[in-house]
């Protein structure tokens, strides 16, 4: 199994308490050392407000820190999960992502979906369009992505997008474009374009749900000819860890007691729970299971959100010593 790890960005009131001028020092130490550590990928969020409830506290820009990571790291490879294709025209993203991939020297994931977010959507002028409509804004972006990355530019008249003549260059490093996660789990739309486009696909749900949904993948994949298994299988996942339960129980607390404060009682408790139900919630040993069994039914890729890494980083090094360890 390949590993992966979000770097704290503030979308989930994950740097509150620090102060703003000193949270990109914590993120680029995060990010360097999850370069050093034993991760494949770090990753961001592309969210504009915080979440469960909109707030005035900072959420960083996933491309701003997409180019900042670049060139702050060496080896590790960059991703977001996922760039929302409304919030910036297709063509200006395939170039922001060509020249990133420069910076890095090659190593930029592109996670791409349809977007959710009502509010922030609304708040910076986007409207919120019928899911039909996101989806096919996904689909006329991915295919103008694709094209620039492979020829330097992109032509399409379509519904939601018009571009003509689209000069992207340089290219990016990588051969063939960069790699497209496409992200979601709708059945007729989101997992037909990765079928068709993605190299990785990314979606959550129980052990039944995960495998219904990949056999839905694989009939577009057999629709279009081509080889399900050239895709690789991703989820998230939120993730605290301990040696004991108990010390899995007063980490959680203490997340949801720094949370509390700024979502509310209802909210944080609907958040315990969320953490509680998580598959990477719990020993390094019940954890490690977990994400086996899912392993054996198609899981390539785990990429773990760890809400207390900016101001303790002790359950993440324990999950990269025993379970990553143990399962990469």
């Amino acid at each position: 199994m390949r590993f992966g790890t979000f770097i704290p960005q503030g979308w989930r009131f994950d740097l509150v308490g620090i102060e703003p001028a000193d949270q990109w020092r914590v993120m680029a130490t995060l990010a360097q050392l999850a370069d050093e550590g034993p991760w494949e990928s770090l990753w961001a969020y592309d969210h504009f407000h915080t979440t469960p409830v909109a707030s005035e506290e900072a959420t960083h820009e996933a491309w701003t820190l997409m180019a900042a990571f670049a060139a702050a790291t060496s080896r590790i490879r960059l991703g977001q999960m996922c760039t929302c294709m409304a919030y910036r025209n297709p063509a200006y993203l395939a170039k922001v992502a060509a020249t990133v991939d420069s910076v890095s020297g090659g190593r930029t994931e592109m996670g791409i979906g349809g977007g959710w977010y009502e509010h922030e959507w609304r708040a910076y002028g986007y409207g919120f369009p019928e899911v039909k409509d996101r989806l096919g804004m996904l689909r006329e972006g991915v295919d103008i992505m694709t094209q620039a990355w492979t020829t330097g530019s992109a032509t399409l008249d379509g519904k939601h997008y018009q571009v003509d003549g689209a000069i992207v260059r340089p290219l990016p490093l990588q051969d063939g474009g960069i790699p497209l996660w496409v992200a979601g789990g709708g059945e007729k739309v989101t997992l037909k374009i990765a079928a068709k486009y993605a190299a990785y696909t990314n979606f959550n749900g129980t052990l039944e749900v995960w495998d219904h949904k990949s056999e839905v993948l694989r009939g577009h994949c057999e629709a279009l000819g081509r080889d399900f298994g050239t895709i690789t299988r991703s989820a998230n996942f939120n993730t605290i860890v301990g040696e004991t339960e108990a010390e899995a129980s007063d980490r959680l607390a203490a997340v949801k007691a720094r949370l509390l404060p700024h979502v509310g009682q209802e909210r944080a408790d609907a958040i315990e729970a969320e953490y509680r139900s998580s598959p990477a919630f719990g020993t390094v040993e019940q954890v490690a299971e977990r994400l086996a069994e899912r392993e054996r039914h198609g899981l390539g890729y785990a990429i773990h959100y760890f809400p207390e890494a900016a101001y303790d980083r002790s359950g993440v090094q324990l999950f990269e010593r025993e379970v990553v360890g143990a399962l990469a």
